[in-house]
């Protein structure tokens, strides 16, 4: 699968604009591709999409982690581009005036390999995508816990990567496994990581494309 991170607080790539936020385009196989999150301001993610040669109207779904503007505000600007994307929330978050939801509240099956943690502990959703090498784990801020998260991602399969925001994640050992960890918006012990896994940290930033 392929993960293209759109928005982000620092810049991977040259030309980019990095603010506070997050948000990136999973692409998988025989899969819809999913817009997780849409950052601060919509302004800087169409431009970041269109310089990373992203058609925002190709989008065929979003995937809202949590209610935090740094995750939604761009929603509203990506959906005047596109009129046809089905929207994926957690209960916490009031979808866009008009448009069709879909409220994820419990652990769920997207797509075939594509599932929801489901809202964990009333604030936040992660998505799980289930690959050859194991399962690819996408996470917004981890405001449930880092330990939380992959407990519940870890029944859709072992979880060998985890890309997005740790928070304030400090139990470095639930990592030990990990063979990909990439580290992005809002991960305050980006160094620690670093210094504990350096074969296995990737660096992100808005522009960052992986395979994964």
């Amino acid at each position: 699968m392929k993960v293209t991170i759109v928005y982000d607080n620092e810049v991977y790539r040259k030309g980019l604009k990095g603010d506070w936020g997050f948000s990136c385009l999973i692409e998988a196989d025989d899969s819809p591709r999913i817009l997780f999150d849409t950052g601060a301001d919509g302004a800087i993610l169409l431009s970041n999409m269109e310089k990373l040669d992203l058609d925002p109207g190709s989008i065929d779904e979003v995937f809202i982690s949590h209610a935090h503007r740094d995750h939604t505000g761009g929603l509203q600007d990506l959906l005047r581009v596109n009129e046809s994307a089905q929207i994926y929330v957690p209960p916490s978050f009031v979808g866009p005036a008009g448009r069709e939801v879909i409220t994820v509240r419990k652990p769920t099956k997207i797509h075939e390999n594509i599932f929801s943690t489901g809202e964990l502990k009333n604030i936040e959703q992660s998505m799980a995508v289930r690959t050859d090498k194991g399962v690819v784990l996408i996470v917004g801020c981890s405001h449930p816990g880092m330990g939380s998260i992959l407990d519940a991602a870890s029944q859709f399969g072992r979880v060998y990567a985890v890309v997005g925001g740790f928070h304030g994640f400090r139990e470095f050992h639930l990592f030990k496994e990990l063979e990909v960890i990439c580290p992005t918006h809002c991960t305050r012990y980006k160094s620690e990581l670093q210094r504990l896994y350096s074969e296995r940290v990737i660096e992100g930033g808005a522009g960052k494309v992986m395979q994964v």
